[in-house]
């Protein structure tokens, strides 16, 4: 598996974005497959059970491996050929969407093998990802780092609007087998694009070719190289402030919903949820970013966080549609800008470790948002808000309204109220600001 990466001359620049358009295809079919088994898994999983606890500890045991694998996989990504990493990576996958299948067949699944499959999912996807987010600057030219983030946010956008409809469809027509089996063959697309191309591998510089892979040392190498440089360790941990808060509070969108609406309204108000999302993947794939980038990922998180007190400052369907649709309009076009940041600011040689670390950190808070929220609205916010809480007579009371759900609308408002004043303050800090004119790209072009 490993190869000698170290070469008389290096990588040509990329000329166009073919590859990545090829490997990107791949990817969009694939994830439209998962995408299905996930909204069939959850529909099997609520019949089997009729709880909603199931839910969360799949969503756990599908992240945390992922959180603590990221720096091995980034050493991969760095040290070992990026394609074959994802290829192996697909396969693993495909291979534990097949055991499900045949678990299906024998009649025996049972809900702790689906978390079993969950994490075993999640080890392969650690190591897809920062081979995936890597390779991204050795296909496209710098020019269209924007443009290409904002189609990997696209890919997201699409696979959230279609597969429940085609999930709700499939699942009455075919099952759940039919669906998996039909997840299992999207693999051999993402693994056919990604056996037919070239993706470049950098140059390790030479003490690194001569070391030996340490998770340890290349952990370490990412967290330092880092923290010598305080604009981007900054926008990190700004970056994970805001992505603790709005899974703190996002994840509980759908009882808040169900509080006083049917389930036709949540089914509509998720598809405009994914329309904004696609609107903004659209605008970031066509428009590719604005010259100075930082301005534009505040400007943009903060208008999303007005979308995140519109969908909680009343129980309106139409305002918390319209907030959804701003929130995910906004969230496309300032990770594009965001990503495209830490590709020209870091070297392709060490990508791996640097953006794994930067995964494992935004995302290691991720489980307390998803474990602190659900307690926090039943036994603090919800009841602030029902007759005889607290607020129940106060003025945030006749701003927000009462009853069932308005507790998680106050928790919603006071997440985007946070960010917003968070946002202020990181962006007075000159580092943070001014960090695309202090340090030198990192890729000609």
């Amino acid at each position: 598996m490993r190869e000698n990466v170290l070469d008389s001359k290096a990588p040509a620049l990329p000329r166009d974005m073919k590859t990545f358009f090829i490997i990107w295809l791949g990817q969009l079919v694939s994830q439209l497959g998962s995408g299905l088994t996930s909204f069939a898994l959850g529909v099997w999983i609520f019949d089997k059970t009729g709880q909603a606890t199931p839910f969360a500890l799949t969503v756990l045991f599908g992240s945390l491996p992922q959180v603590f694998l990221l720096p091995v996989a980034g050493t991969l990504a760095d040290r070992w050929n990026r394609r074959r990493v994802m290829i192996l990576a697909d396969t693993g996958n495909a291979l534990v969407t097949l055991a499900i299948a045949i678990l299906l067949v024998w009649g025996d699944l049972q809900v702790w093998q689906i978390y079993l499959m969950a994490a075993m999912g999640s080890v392969f996807s650690a190591f897809q990802e920062p081979a995936y987010s890597a390779s991204v600057t050795m296909l496209v030219p710098k020019k269209d780092l924007g443009r290409a983030n904002g189609m990997l946010q696209t890919s997201q956008a699409v696979t959230t609007i279609t597969t429940p409809l085609i999930a709700g469809i499939l699942f009455v027509a075919i099952g759940l087998q039919g669906i998996i089996i039909i997840d299992f063959v999207t693999y051999f697309f993402a693994i056919g694009a990604l056996i037919f191309v070239h993706i470049p591998q950098p140059i390790l510089k030479t003490e690194d070719s001569h070391q030996k892979p340490s998770v340890l040392g290349d952990a370490a190498f990412g967290w330092n190289f880092l923290r010598r440089r305080p604009g981007l360790f900054g926008l990190l941990w700004y970056y994970a402030m805001v992505n603790f808060l709005l899974n703190w509070s996002g994840v509980l969108l759908a009882p808040m919903i169900l509080s006083r609406h049917p389930a036709s309204t949540l089914g509509t108000i998720q598809m405009v949820f994914g329309i904004g999302m696609l609107a903004g993947s659209v605008v970031m794939s066509t428009w590719g970013g604005p010259k100075r980038r930082i301005p534009a990922v505040f400007s943009f998180i903060m208008l999303g966080m007005v979308g995140v007190i519109m969908t909680g400052i009343t129980a309106n369907p139409v305002f918390i549609g319209a907030g959804l649709f701003l929130l995910m309009f906004s969230v496309p076009v300032a990770s594009g800008n965001s990503q495209a940041v830490f590709q020209t600011k870091i070297a392709p040689d060490i990508q791996g470790r640097v953006f794994a670390i930067r995964g494992m950190i935004a995302r290691s808070i991720m489980p307390i948002a998803f474990l602190s929220a659900g307690p926090l609205a039943d036994h603090v916010f919800e009841p602030l808000l029902r007759e005889g809480g607290l607020l129940f007579n106060s003025f945030i009371g006749d701003l927000l309204g009462t009853g069932p759900g308005r507790g998680i609308g106050l928790m919603l408002v006071l997440s985007g109220l946070i960010v917003i004043i968070v946002s202020m303050i990181f962006y007075a800090n000159p580092r943070i600001r001014n960090v695309e004119k202090e340090l030198p790209d990192e890729i000609p072009g």
